[in-house]
């Protein structure tokens, strides 16, 4: 799971679970908070799965922020309390998804740092300039 309840308070504040609150006694329905925020990461799941191998190595914020939308508005939809906020949140969510899946946008981890006695990989590759010859030149391709 990308998410957790926790996250939700964080991110928006304690008045953001009143979506959750089903039976209308004040308190957020845990279970109805983890499913959605399951339901969120399968959906997240199948536009990563395109560019990533999962599971992910770590869940970068951006990625928890996107889960929390997307299980706010489903929990708002089955409460019949859907805010054009939350449809709009839901919509950006799914529009960087569709980025990353397309590979216009990327996921940025934490790097990893090198360990001792081990080359470093992150250090900069050398820039290979030279070639085989050209097999179109402008000389070659003037009379055609």
């Amino acid at each position: 799971m990308y998410a957790t309840q926790s996250d939700i308070v964080t991110l928006y504040g304690q008045n953001a679970l009143v979506v959750a609150d089903h039976n209308r006694d004040g308190a957020a329905d845990s279970a109805a908070v983890t499913r959605a925020l399951t339901s969120a990461s399968d959906e997240i799941d199948t536009y990563l799965h395109a560019r990533y191998t999962l599971p992910l190595p770590e869940v970068p914020g951006f990625l928890k922020q996107l889960a929390v939308d997307i299980a706010l508005y489903r929990l708002a939809l089955s409460a019949d309390v859907l805010s054009e906020e939350h449809r709009k949140r839901y919509e950006d969510a799914l529009g960087h998804l569709k980025r990353i899946a397309r590979g216009e946008a990327a996921l940025v981890f934490t790097p990893v740092p090198p360990v001792e006695g081990q080359p470093d990989v992150s250090a900069a590759q050398p820039i290979v300039s030279g070639g085989p010859a050209k097999l179109f030149t402008r000389d070659l391709t003037r009379d055609l």
